[in-house]
């Protein structure tokens, strides 16, 4: 196996799912489930051109659920000799019996199954000796300080690969998995001008090094993005409309999934509850889950419970059209599971047309918010409330930095209360979305 970053092969971890199944079921257990996984990796940090971290990991584990009837119980081990499943089989049996019965427990519907397991080219393996890693990371912070003179500090720059593979498998007769990479680099650096320091960052990952910017391109964006925020300026409070840009605009699509997902649904801890077929956002935001793409971030054919995945559309034409939900939450709430145990698969959120200096422009006035702090989100009501940073827009024209204010609303009339979605698309997770232009809310400053 040297020619891999595994210590097990893919037939090992399939041996080793199927013995921890016979054990449970010899031990009584009506229905069981097992994941057998493995990963290694290497990061390297610099910062001001020293080695200042260089770390490898290398880890595996067994997971077993095992069902008396509907009692469930769990247990886990990153011990594969034949003793350590054994007792961790026998611990999840004795949890099982401890335990209340649930109506809704169990393993996922057998008809939802995934029958056929394509390919996704997820992965990619990247031959990184840690000199080579080490010269990369010192280029990309090389990078983010030449920017500007005004540069001065570097909190380092990271690179970073991992692979990982498992099998999932389950007493209906499913078993699947793979293997699959995923690489970043990153970059953050402190400038300071008068006194006042101001910091950013800039990363990028995928599932291949091949798809990633440049090393240089990265830092290049992290210190201009830093620079750019110097002699930040403090607002008055008022109500406007605020623009937020690609990468923070993900975290309000987050934000309508979590809404939308099973746990805040049948627990009726959502703003969103019974949203199915009705209208959230305008009639221009269209939601697609896509979790075949080749090399996409969140593809994968099945979910954590083997439940096969399927293209669709979330919100079509401003509506509802489903959940996110597993086989658990989807019992309590009386549907079926969508194979969304474990997440989201690449959500496509389409542009309305504008590139970012469009979006500017159609704003006139208002607030750019690129970065957001804290966790301001009532998910009960939809209150939103988070400290921001960012940028005053005058005339669609960036005017000055500013920052110290919180930018509030109530997400409900957020979502219907967007403007435009910008083509500014960062592909870097889940959720692949532009800038997004929202018409009014309120700015608090001074």
């Amino acid at each position: 196996m040297s020619d891999t970053p595994f210590s097990y092969s893919i037939e090992s971890l399939r041996a080793l799912a199927s013995r921890v199944l016979e054990l449970a079921q010899s031990g009584g257990a009506s229905a069981a489930e097992a994941e057998v996984s493995e990963g290694s990796g290497q990061t390297v940090t610099v910062r001001k051109g020293e080695v200042e971290t260089l770390e490898y990991n290398k880890d595996k584990g067994v997971s077993v659920t095992v069902y008396i009837g509907q009692r469930r119980g769990h247990a886990a081990t990153s011990d594969f000799s034949e003793d350590a499943l054994r007792r961790t089989v026998e611990k999840a049996l004795v949890i099982a019996r401890y335990t209340a019965e649930d109506d809704c427990a169990g393993l996922a519907d057998a008809d939802l199954l995934a029958r056929e397991v394509p390919d996704l080219d997820l992965y990619h393996p990247w031959d990184l000796p840690v000199e080579q890693a080490i010269t990369l990371a010192r280029a990309c912070e090389a990078a983010a300080l030449a920017v500007d003179a005004r540069i001065r500090n570097s909190e380092g720059a990271t690179v970073s690969t991992q692979a990982s593979q498992f099998i999932y498998a389950n007493t209906l007769g499913f078993m699947g998995g793979y293997p699959s990479t995923r690489h970043s680099v990153s970059c953050a650096v402190i400038a300071e001008e008068g006194g006042a320091m101001q910091r950013d960052y800039w990363y990028d990952t995928a599932r291949a090094a091949e798809d990633m910017a440049a090393v240089e391109a990265v830092g290049r964006k992290a210190g201009s993005r830093t620079v750019r925020r110097l002699n930040a300026r403090k607002l008055g409070t008022r109500q406007c409309p605020v623009l937020f840009e690609a990468p923070v605009a993900s975290s309000l699509i987050a934000s309508f999934v979590s809404a939308v997902s099973g746990g805040h649904l049948y627990r009726k801890s959502s703003f969103l509850l019974d949203s199915l077929g009705k209208q959230v956002f305008p009639a221009f935001v269209q939601i697609h889950e896509r979790p075949f793409l080749p090399r996409g971030l969140a593809s994968a054919p099945f979910d954590h419970e083997g439940v096969a995945t399927h293209d669709r559309d979330v919100v079509r034409d401003g509506v509802v059209q489903g959940y996110f939900l597993g086989s658990y939450s989807a019992r309590k709430l009386g549907m079926k599971s969508t194979g969304n145990a474990g997440g989201n698969h690449n959500l496509i959120i389409p542009s309305t047309g504008e590139d970012f200096d469009g979006l500017l422009k159609r704003m006139g006035t208002g607030l750019l918010v690129t970065e957001l702090l804290g966790h301001g989100l009532n998910m009960v009501t939809g209150d939103y409330s988070r400290g921001a940073a960012g940028f005053w827009v005058e005339d669609g024209v960036i005017a000055y930095p500013v920052e110290e204010i919180t930018v509030a609303g109530n997400l409900k009339d957020m979502f219907m209360g967007i403007q435009a979605i910008g083509s500014d698309v960062e592909v870097r997770g889940s959720r692949r979305v532009g800038s997004i232009l929202i018409d009014r809310m309120t700015v608090a400053g001074e």
